[in-house]
């Protein structure tokens, strides 16, 4: 049963190579189970185009996936699924001249990596350049999401504390410098 959990995680999870390349920035655990994977991503035409930086003025898709882990995860929680509802903001900061770019994540769906968080970007200076990339996740609020009596005896009265992830020397050179097909 256990290999079955892993192999539903991985297929749930897995950025599958549809000619896509990602840059995988770094993986987190959050209890009570929420497993966060920050990418840099090749840059996209995102719909509505009102909303979204045109793929000709980015160099690249930042990408936050959230979802449930496989093991130790509350009774009931879909293994692998989306976890909905959370803010997430992304700082990115050009390490030689201190320039940034700050941007919400907002939800995305795709056939790569299904529902995720994610947006365009223009880099605040050189592809060549390395950044630093801060994401903030702030969990839902009472208005967004109700909490059962039971999870709340069991977990606390919101579904985890906000969270801050800092990671320095980022390279996105090769993936703002790939294409998609």
């Amino acid at each position: 049963m256990r290999n079955l959990k892993l192999i539903i995680y991985i297929f749930l999870t897995s950025s599958f190579s549809l000619n896509a390349q990602e840059l995988v920035i770094a993986e987190e655990r959050v209890e009570p189970g929420i497993i966060f994977v920050f990418e840099g991503a090749i840059k996209d035409h995102i719909m509505p185009s009102s909303m979204h930086l045109k793929e000709n003025q980015t160099n690249v898709h930042i990408e936050a996936r959230v979802n449930w882990d496989i093991n130790n995860v509350p009774a009931g929680t879909p293994l692998g699924g989306f976890i909905p509802y959370l803010h997430i903001t992304a700082k990115v900061t050009n390490e030689k001249s201190g320039l940034s770019t700050f941007i919400d994540l907002l939800p995305h769906i795709n056939l790569i990596d299904n529902f995720h968080y994610a947006r365009n970007i223009s880099l605040p200076g050189a592809i060549s350049d390395l950044y630093s990339v801060d994401f903030n996740i702030i969990p839902p609020t009472q208005i967004e999401l109700a909490l059962h009596n039971d999870w709340a005896k069991m977990y606390g009265k919101e579904l985890f504390t906000g969270k801050t992830f800092k990671y320095i020397n980022v390279d996105f050179e090769e993936i703002a410098n790939a294409r998609r097909d």
